[in-house]
């Protein structure tokens, strides 16, 4: 046997055997995380089993559909995974719901890990993460939408037209990847093909909605649905009112809302607060879309400002926000695995956000399913940490903005040493086609892969 044999032999097997053993953690994190959603207290599957199975079983016999003829707090393609989860009846709802994400969760790990190794570390970051947020990460409509969003962007670069399509779906199921989508349309290269298959996608699913029976009202009632609520006991903005029923302050309390299914606080100043928090929220998301467009206009690298602007956006959409939800640390992964996926492609290292996003994982498990009471009580060690979670996010939009502006900074620099040669292209002028994204660093990722192994074997 040659030597080279010899040599490709041991490293083929032992790469088998590392892809082995993520797909074998990913069947037991998903089990885990699937015992715990089903026997965890405060029932963390209860959205899942009793809401939307209810939503289904009431549009099954003729009381009417929630996003087509009914109002719904919810886009209307997020009836489609509630529709999928009974097709095996209502009896088994709960558990082809945790197959469902499973199998989503399967489509993105492998959809991650197709550069070779160099990726499978990001991979194992990710299921290190699911562990740390817990059971939630499974248990509600955004264990859908979160690996749907991962696999647009990390297809942008070779698919944009697949990449919009996909963001575009995930926004139309919940509302929040509509921030990744708008990070693509400022950062990334072909942006216009992006737009394209958002914006057919939207098109194709208000027609097939009106198709069905649907009505105007109904198909974009989601959008009315958050502004007249009240503050959620755990967003970042009722931290304040926290403290004050921690410290027995009168007129100040938490209430479970029948309707809407959340515990808010009531007390002085907390209708002010809430009816301010959508102009806050559409302010700073205007203040971070003119920084991200600032720096793609200095000629800044995709692949150097499409992670931190997607962090930041997201975490935006978090921080200011007065409904806080478990589930929704959840969307941090997808720019956090973008980041690290084009940091092993040559962008700068995106290490830092991830130890701060997990940390937020944790700290979110305990809150909530598991002192979740302790929350509600405004018990003061539980008030203390959820301070800390609250300002953990706060820091990881200040780090994203950093970043963003250092990239746009950095760029300029980039430009300015750029010869300006007839033959670049108009896209290379305006930074619009360097290094592009996710694509491009997993085939460097390959390339170098090869590069290693060849060494190894001619040595």
């Amino acid at each position: 046997m040659a030597p080279a044999t010899l040599v490709r032999m041991p490293f083929a097997r032992s790469t088998v055997v590392r892809a082995a053993a993520l797909w074998l953690a990913f069947v037991v994190v998903h089990l885990w995380l699937s015992v715990a959603v089903l026997h965890g207290p405060h029932t963390p599957l209860n959205d899942v089993s009793t809401v939307y199975r209810d939503w289904i079983f009431d549009g099954a016999h003729g009381l009417g559909w929630v996003g087509l003829d009914r109002v719904w707090v919810y886009p209307t393609v997020a009836l489609l995974p509630m529709l999928l989860a009974a097709v095996a009846g209502f009896v088994h709802y709960s558990v082809v719901w945790l197959l469902l994400v499973a199998l989503l969760d399967a489509g993105a790990l492998a959809l991650l890990t197709r550069g070779g190794t160099r990726f499978r570390a990001v991979g194992w970051w990710w299921l290190a993460f699911l562990v740390l947020l817990g059971p939630i990460a499974v248990g509600r409509i955004d264990s859908i939408t979160i690996p749907i969003a991962m696999a647009g962007v990390l297809v942008v670069s070779r698919r944009p037209l697949v990449a919009g399509i996909l963001l575009a779906l995930a926004t139309w199921i919940k509302v929040w990847p509509a921030a990744l989508l708008l990070a693509l349309l400022i950062a990334a290269r072909r942006r216009i093909d992006v737009a394209a298959g958002a914006v057919g996608t939207s098109v194709v699913v208000v027609l097939v909605a009106f198709f069905v029976g649907g009505n105007w009202a109904a198909i974009t009632g989601f959008v009315g649905q958050q502004t007249g609520r009240g503050l959620q006991i755990e967003a970042p903005v009722t931290t304040f009112w926290l403290w004050l029923e921690a410290l027995g302050v009168s007129g100040v309390s938490t209430a479970f809302d029948q309707t809407l299914l959340t515990y808010q606080v009531s007390g002085p100043g907390v209708s002010v607060a809430a009816n301010a928090m959508t102009a806050v929220m559409a302010v700073v998301f205007l203040g971070i879309v003119l920084l991200g467009v600032w720096a793609s206009r200095r000629g800044v690298p995709a692949s150097h400002l499409l992670a931190p602007l997607g962090l930041a956006l997201t975490t935006a959409f978090i921080v200011t926000n007065k409904v806080g939800s478990p589930q929704y640390e959840g969307w941090l992964a997808v720019p956090v695995v973008l980041g690290l996926v084009l940091a092993r492609g040559g962008a700068r290292a995106f290490v830092a956000p991830a130890i701060l996003v997990s940390v937020i994982a944790a700290l979110t498990q305990v809150v909530y399913p598991w002192g979740y009471d302790a929350l509600v009580l405004a018990d003061r060690w539980m008030v203390v940490l959820i301070t800390v979670r609250n300002g953990l996010l706060v820091a990881l939009l200040v780090v994203a903005l950093v970043r963003v502006v250092a990239a746009g900074r950095a760029g300029a620099d980039t430009a300015e040493a750029r010869p300006r040669g007839r033959g670049l292209a108009r896209g290379e002028e305006s930074g619009e086609a360097a290094t592009a994204d996710v694509a491009e660093a997993h085939s460097a990722g390959v390339r170098a892969q090869g590069r290693r192994r060849g060494g190894r074997i001619d040595a």
